[in-house]
């Protein structure tokens, strides 16, 4: 039994454009697969290129219909559904790589491209970076040019993709015009529901050893801060994050304290103005530069002076806040928040409590039994480390009087142990210590790397003040960085350490890029696009306005795409032209319209046996055509277009057989 004949065969030198399209829309998704799922449809794709080289025939519809039901059932049993973002890229990169083992017609072809047209705006679900987008452009770029190839049949590369190219650059104006004015809503442009919480700040809910310096082997971003003059010195910029205040032997948590007023901050100096913008990380805390004296809408400070949000922030967000630098606040504590900064387990770390009832009987002010703590520290043999000794149940007494080696949490753990068995109300703060300026940008720059915890005691009369442990043992780590402290053998982010200069410049110009990004593309919130309508005088218009502006501004950008294009169209040869103006003037008597298909020849055979009386014309202005479009170039070309000429103007105006 023979097959019946494929109606609209696909042409097998396309095959490889469209095996490239499947390859570029499909390959990036293959870290967001299960390995079973990215291994098959690799393997499917070499099939398909082992058989498009052999030139062997495709499998059969039955056998990919069983294929097709086992890799659903398989993505079924991964996901628990086929539905979903996960789960539908899955399936839909597992049709991209099976459609081709059925591609025969153009049909087909065109199938492919469309889905890959659309398994490109799924990269946005999990990445919206710069190189995600210059990616996606290339693989755009190859989807147009495979248009191209199949509807324009065998043309060299080069010249699809110059045509590729220009209808890209075609689409840019209306691109530019959409983005910047189609309405925005709040949210994120690409994003699900489930996609809010998949980022996470490095800074923990709890401190407790190795809950800091695990963070520090992250060179992520946490935050960007820009202030409106010159950025503070290095040992000034400590961003306040979560406080805690209870101790259950291992950690240090924040607790409830029921409805209590933030404290009073009586600020000194000038003030401090910046604009921070925090990466999501799902927490209702903001980093503050410590201390924040005024707030953005929408957010208010807590008991423990920490700036806090209504709602989570689950995307890049951009805040005004004024901080100061020198202040006193909280002169005036209330009494439960006091006795909670006392409080300690009933049993353990025996040796320090010891120690501290010695500083307890020696001073009566709070600041002189802190400075005891300081200068123990500071004399004995403390190490700073990432990588210190797991310690026991008696963590603090170990890390005192044994291993001396720590991090920022241990120091800050230990200094408020010491404080609240001295009688000295403490507690422990984490967040970011320093940062990075950008020249490029002005920026401060903050990674995760930059993490740090400290200590605030509180001072009868003088309110909460910041005593920061680790400045006793690496005081470099509060004046130049982490990368200062630690020495060369400890595990850092690359970005920690880099010393050569060029490679840093390159480094300060990628993250200034990146900002830009966020800030004007991925930030492109209602907020921003205000900002914009108002710097062009529309910041009144409504959405009836907008509709208007919109679409009278593609309305021009489709004017002037046209105009150019038609510019750009190639004119007629001379010989064409006047050619197609003899054809003309003998439709006008009563010859029958010349078809397209028609050749000069054959023309005017037509002529002479419709229309006898112009036979002999028609037939000398064909051989006289044909001469100066395809005749020897010079004297013989121009010979044949001026009588080619003279014998059109020979044909009377009007013409009349009777």
């Amino acid at each position: 039994m023979k097959t019946a004949p494929v109606t609209d065969p696909l042409e097998r030198s396309a095959v490889p454009w469209l095996l490239a399209c499947a390859f570029a829309t499909a390959a990036p998704h293959a870290e967001h697969l299960p390995l079973w799922l990215s291994t098959f449809a690799g393997f499917a794709l070499a099939l398909r290129i082992w058989l498009w080289q052999k030139n062997r025939q495709l499998p059969a519809r039955w056998l990919l219909a069983l294929i097709v039901a086992a890799s659903t059932a398989g993505v079924y049993l991964e996901y628990r559904t086929v539905f979903g973002r996960d789960a539908g890229v899955a399936m839909l990169s597992l049709f991209m790589a099976l459609k081709p083992m059925e591609m025969a017609r153009r049909r087909d072809a065109i199938v492919i491209v469309m889905l890959g047209f659309f398994l490109l705006l799924t990269h946005y679900f999990y990445s919206q970076s710069i190189p995600t987008g210059l990616w996606l452009i290339a693989a755009a770029s190859l989807q147009t040019a495979t248009l191209i190839r199949i509807f324009g049949g065998p043309q060299p590369p080069m010249l699809i993709a110059r045509y590729a190219a220009q209808l890209l650059l075609q689409a840019v104006p209306f691109m530019l015009v959409l983005f910047l004015l189609f309405p925005r809503i709040s949210g994120p442009l690409w994003g699900l529901p489930q996609d809010a919480h998949s980022s996470r700040s490095g800074l923990p809910e709890t401190i407790s050893p190795g809950s800091i310096s695990d963070l520090i082997l992250n060179g992520s971003i946490a935050f960007r801060a820009r202030f409106d003059g010159p950025p503070p010195a290095n040992s000034s910029l400590y961003w306040r994050g979560p406080v805690m205040d209870e101790y259950d032997g291992r950690a240090w948590k924040p607790v409830f304290l029921g409805r209590i007023t933030a404290p009073q901050i009586e600020t000194r100096g000038p003030m401090l103005a910046y604009e921070l913008t925090l990466e999501p990380h799902n927490q209702r805390w903001l980093l503050a530069l410590d201390i924040p004296a005024e707030l953005p809408p929408d957010s208010f400070l807590s008991p423990r002076m920490q700036a806090m949000t209504r709602e989570p922030v689950r995307l890049r967000s951009r805040f005004s806040l004024r901080s100061a630098t020198d202040y006193r606040a909280g002169v005036a504590e209330s009494r439960l928040l006091l006795d909670t900064s006392l409080r300690l387990p009933a049993q353990g770390n025996p040796r320090a409590r010891e120690l501290a009832a010695t500083w307890k009987d020696k001073h009566q002010d709070a600041r002189k039994i802190a400075a005891e703590a300081q200068l123990l520290f500071r004399q004995e043999n403390f190490f700073y480390t990432l990588h210190p000794p797991l310690l026991g149940n008696n963590a603090i007494d170990e890390f005192l009087f044994e291993t001396r080696s720590g991090f920022c949490e241990h120091y800050a753990s230990a200094f408020v142990f010491l404080m609240r068995a001295a009688g000295v109300p403490a507690r422990v703060v984490a967040g970011y210590q320093g940062g990075e300026f950008n020249p490029v940008d002005g920026y401060v720059v903050v990674r995760q790397s930059d993490a740090h915890a400290w200590a605030e005691i509180w001072v009868a009369g003088q309110g909460w003040q910041r005593v920061d442990p680790t400045a006793a043992i690496a005081p470099s780590r509060v004046e130049q960085g982490i990368a200062a402290a630690l020495p060369e053998g400890e595990t850092l982010p690359v970005m920690a350490r880099i010393d050569l200069d060029w490679l840093r410049q390159l480094r300060y110009r990628w993250e200034a890029v990146n900002n830009s990004w966020n800030q004007w593309v991925l930030g492109y919130n209602p907020e921003r696009q205000r900002e914009v309508l108002s710097k062009l005088g529309l910041g009144d218009i409504d959405w009836r306005g907008m509709t208007a502006l919109l679409a009278t501004l593609c309305g021009i950008a489709l004017l002037g795409i046209t105009a150019w294009t038609l510019w750009q169209r190639p004119g007629l040869e001379s010989a064409q032209r006047a050619w197609y103006r003899f054809c003309r003037r003998l439709t006008r008597q009563g010859v029958s319209a010349r078809e397209a298909w028609e050749g000069p020849l054959t023309y005017a055979c037509r002529v002479a046996s419709t229309h006898p009386q112009f036979g002999p014309i028609a037939h000398e202005a064909a051989t006289n055509y044909a001469a100066a479009r395809y005749g020897q170039p010079g004297t013989a070309q121009q010979a044949g277009l001026d009588r080619l000429r003279e014998i059109t103007r020979q044909l009377p105006t009007q013409w009349s057989l009777f």
